[in-house]
């Protein structure tokens, strides 16, 4: 029991972070190229009569007491060739003791440049759902850390923003999903016992190469930058090989921190499912045994369903 307690307290004090101390605390995917809306309230397709969503699950840090998990689902479409709407959720939770939800409606407002290249200018607004529960903790010392000492429960609101370019092939982004910081806990007692919901800011893209013109073999580089203040740019930098359009396969590098392997095929032409591991580089991997990823796809066509016999282009991110 003892054990279990200093892995809870470890877990949560990674969230629970002094104001001095500010760190990343903004999930992280390794598919983060098809979670493009919970990231960017600009993310666009143009895909007339086709609501596309998604759902990723997030296991970090396997084997860890307490290692956090995140859950993120969306659902977007196009409601004329300028505007798409959607909706985007992200779950958090830290052991069974922290949990955070931010859930949002989206909206994109799309500019033709050229025949196809398109830029998009997005907002998010909604709120964020923050509660600890510390109830049955066995603590080793007399004294009980004010920081710990009441469970919270607290509603914040919150807005986003993100701009979007793209074409058929290719994506450049920049997003700052959580424009609003919030304060978690306070000042109890001269003791500083704050959390603070800092500001990150997303930089990623992404671009299709067909080999040779032959169009059953196609490279997929992507990278995700990701700062706040206080703490080092962590970057993603990730590479897959899609074949006969159908199945993907790939390698990516989290910045001084993991290496993971990516695998993802369609079920369907409108269903698609897939998997990544992440082997921890960092000292935390002498305590876990990695992190696990799945993710599902799926493209509701409203137009076949209404008989219109519409095909949608494809989309490789």
């Amino acid at each position: 029991m003892k054990h279990k307690i200093i892995h809870y307290f470890s877990a949560i004090l990674i969230v629970l972070s002094s104001s001095s101390m500010l760190a990343q605390q903004d999930p992280q995917f390794t598919h983060y190229m098809y979670n493009m809306s919970v990231i960017n309230p600009a993310y666009a397709t143009e895909n007339k009569d086709v609501i596309n969503m998604g759902g990723i699950y997030r296991a970090q840090w396997v084997g860890i007491e307490g290692a956090p998990t995140t859950q993120s689902f969306f659902a977007h479409k196009p409601l004329s060739r300028k505007v798409e709407m959607g909706i985007s959720i992200i779950h958090d939770e830290i052991g069974d003791v922290v949990e955070e939800s931010n859930i949002y409606a989206d909206f994109a407002y799309v500019l033709s440049l050229s025949e196809k290249t398109r830029l998009s200018f997005g907002v998010k607004a909604g709120v964020t759902l923050f509660s600890t529960n510390f109830n049955g903790f066995q603590y080793t010392s007399p004294l009980l850390d004010p920081a710990f000492e009441n469970n919270i429960s607290q509603t914040f609101p919150n807005v986003g923003a993100g701009t979007y370019l793209f074409g058929d092939n290719y994506y450049l982004g920049f997003s700052t999903p959580n424009l609003l910081t919030t304060k978690h806990l306070e000042n109890t007692n001269g003791i500083v016992t704050t959390g603070v919901e800092a500001i990150h800011y997303f930089l990623t893209g992404g671009y299709v190469f067909t080999l040779n013109g032959n169009d059953n073999l196609k490279i997929k580089p992507a990278f995700m930058a990701k700062g706040v203040q206080g703490a080092p740019v962590a970057l993603d930098l990730t590479t897959n090989v899609l074949i006969n359009n159908k199945f993907e396969a790939g390698i990516g590098y989290r910045l001084d921190d993991s290496v993971s392997g990516l695998a993802s095929f369609y079920v369907t032409p409108r269903l698609r499912i897939g998997y990544s591991y992440d082997y921890t580089l960092t000292n935390l991997r002498k305590f876990n045994t990695g992190s696990h990823e799945v993710f599902v796809l799926f493209d509701l066509d409203l137009g076949r369903l209404s008989g219109k016999g519409y095909d949608k282009s494809p989309r490789f991110f």
